[in-house]
């Protein structure tokens, strides 16, 4: 479950096509979402504790975008009467997370699947529920999918879409030195390029079928581990430098050259203030 870079994955992160892109590309989105999911373990937790009573007893689970496992593994120990399939469009991903199986002591109950749900949706029998984290607005029609989990469902399932409310966010507004406000002009870039947009699912959602039992926000703060954060921060700002260099101003592009600098004074891995702070908002869509 993460989600927040402008890269394409069906699991989650930016327009354009995945399949395009080398493993060593797969390689370094593994290790961010691996490294944000230490980060916001607690999150995903409450998502989940929040949702166990909406879904009961589920035998047959998919993760939709399952990426490295984070959601696959955290739906396994919360159900542990189920079945979790993880399906993703990256073979590299799901190979990665087929080798953490034994580690997270599920054999016979994480099964991986490849598939690409822009092109079809997959045999898989009938589902108790659905898990689809950061993905959804990466479908090339969000509505047709839909359509497709609702047919895949048992009566009575349940769909769970979780979605980033906007990207994370690392700095303080005041570095104490250069602009202030340098993290929210890049956001403002990012979103008038839409970056991680995604609408209010409801309205697709009810016109599947679904009836939309619960819909919430949940926010973050995270602040424990400087290191990760400085990592963490430091992939983001590595995105935003590459995709954004023709959007930023001269002053914010040396400002983000400094930060992401270890030799410099300003890098971030010399910062003891960092905050990985944010917000996702979760649909909860019953097959009537």
């Amino acid at each position: 479950m993460t989600s927040h870079h402008p890269h394409q994955h069906q699991h989650q992160h930016a327009p354009s096509n995945h399949q395009t892109h080398p493993h060593s590309d797969d390689a370094a989105m593994a290790e961010m979402l691996d490294r944000d999911a230490q980060v916001l373990k607690g999150h995903l937790q409450e998502i989940l504790d929040w949702t166990k009573p909406l879904a009961g007893t589920p035998e047959r689970i998919l993760d939709v975008g399952a990426g490295t496992g984070t959601g696959t593994f955290a739906l396994a120990h919360t159900f542990p009467g189920a079945t979790v399939t993880a399906l993703d469009i990256s073979e590299y991903m799901l190979g990665r997370l087929a080798a953490s199986v034994t580690r997270h002591g599920l054999e016979g109950r994480v099964t991986t699947r490849q598939a690409d749900l822009d092109e079809s949706w997959p045999a898989l029998g009938e589902l108790d529920m659905i898990w689809a984290a950061s993905s959804m607005h990466h479908m090339s029609d969000a509505s047709r999918t839909f359509s497709d989990i609702y047919q895949s469902l048992a009566p009575d399932g349940l769909l769970v879409v979780v979605e980033m409310d906007s990207l994370p966010r690392y700095l303080p507004d005041d570095l104490g030195w250069g602009v202030p406000g340098l993290e929210q002009r890049c956001h403002d870039v990012a979103a008038a390029l839409g970056w991680n947009a995604h609408p209010d699912w409801r309205p697709a959602l009810e016109q599947a079928g679904f009836t939309v039992a619960e819909q919430k926000t949940f926010s973050y703060e995270q602040s424990e581990n400087q290191q990760l954060i400085a990592d963490a921060a430091r992939s983001f700002l590595s995105r935003t430098r590459e995709s954004l260099n023709d959007h930023l101003t001269t002053d914010d592009l040396s400002a983000v050259d400094q930060l992401l600098d270890e030799r410099a004074p300003h890098s971030l891995g010399k910062r003891t203030d960092l905050m990985m702070r944010g917000s996702r908002t979760v649909w909860v869509a019953r097959r009537k």
